[in-house]
């Protein structure tokens, strides 16, 4: 009988820890970009309070920066879940997968992460180094 498992080997480690710091980087990247003036206009224009522009931002930056170094990993990928979720509905208006205005990025970032809501840190995580921190903090 053919059987299909996989196994717990370093490579599934590594693939682990790169989905994670190129999500977190990606967040990074443009949750610091969200500080400025015209994220707040396109809040405002989009009818959302220009309030939710740091928690936004922060929420984006340090939930990426958590994804790569694997503490609160589960908690930060569904936080950025949640966000990838507005990008896809409130911001794209679901409108068209590919094109212009498309979201399917947004979709592939949105299976990234929960795959790592699913899977949690992995061995390459301060999660994993400090034993002690509890399951649901992984």
């Amino acid at each position: 009988m053919t059987e299909s498992t996989i196994h717990n080997k370093i490579l599934n480690d590594i693939t682990n820890w790169g989905i994670r710091a190129a999500i977190g980087v990606i967040f990074i990247v443009q949750g610091s970009g969200k500080f400025g003036q015209g994220f707040v206009s396109m809040l405002g224009n989009m009818g959302l309070p220009v309030e939710m522009q740091i928690p936004i931002a922060l929420a984006e930056v340090i939930s990426g920066t958590l994804l790569i170094v694997g503490v609160l990993t589960r908690i930060s990928a569904s936080l950025l879940a949640i966000i990838m979720l507005g990008a896809i509905f409130v911001v794209k208006h679901a409108s068209s997968l590919t094109g212009n205005g498309g979201y399917a990025i947004d979709l592939v970032i949105l299976a990234g992460l929960l795959m790592v809501v699913t899977t949690g840190p992995g061995k390459i995580s301060i999660a994993n180094i400090v034993k002690k921190l509890p399951r649901c903090l992984h």
